[in-house]
């Protein structure tokens, strides 16, 4: 299980992005696609720490909504 942050992006795309992997970031022309395209991202990332002999990070953040 790892925490996603999805926001709109540029040319009415959607951005996601994985804050416990750096760098591990997608998108999609949709919601559903850009977290289709994240998860696939993740599991990438993941799989190439392994073979790299790399440790894995734990997922640590917390989010939490605001009112400002």
């Amino acid at each position: 299980m790892r925490q996603v942050i999805i926001y709109p992006g540029e040319d009415s795309f959607w951005v996601a992005e994985c804050p416990s992997l750096p760098g591990c970031i997608s998108q999609g022309k949709s919601k559903e696609e850009a977290i289709f395209n994240i998860k696939e991202a993740i599991h990438g990332y993941i799989e190439a720490l392994k073979e790299d002999g790399l440790p894995i990070p734990e997922d640590r953040f917390e989010t939490i909504v605001v009112a400002v």
